[in-house]
């Protein structure tokens, strides 16, 4: 079911009001760190798969099953190193809302942003007794 023209409106406002009051949940969610590729990472995490497939065939000529499932997890943990996200750093503490942004009114007032939203639309649509 397609959205009404004013409802469309309304969804825009809230993503334009997103994107200006908190950057920095947008930068969080937005996935726009992980299009970096560390090659360093990769590069080791490859070295690390090609060692597993070593000692995994070494393994399988010994007839040892110990030696072999060891190799498949050193080759296991060498992909994960290879694909796996950059996380270099646990993320920073959330900060209280009033050390960020504390210029927007609708922020300093407090409320949730569904309350807040629902107030700048009844002021928009002449209702502002609130």
């Amino acid at each position: 079911m397609p959205l009404s023209e004013q409802e469309q409106r309304l969804l825009d406002e809230m993503e334009r009001s997103l994107y200006q009051n908190d950057a920095d949940f947008v930068a969080s969610v937005s996935g726009a760190r992980r299009g970096r590729v560390s090659y360093t990472t990769l590069v080791i995490g490859v070295l690390i798969a090609v060692l597993g497939v070593a000692i995994l065939v070494t393994g399988v000529v010994l007839r040892q099953p110990v030696i072999g499932v060891g190799g498949f997890l050193v080759l296991f943990a060498g992909v994960l190193v290879a694909f796996g996200s950059p996380r270099r750093s646990l993320p920073a503490a959330p900060r209280p809302s009033s050390a960020r942004r504390s210029g927007s009114p609708a922020r300093a007032a407090g409320g949730s942003f569904m309350d807040r939203m629902n107030d700048r639309w009844e002021r928009r649509q002449g209702g502002g007794d609130r």
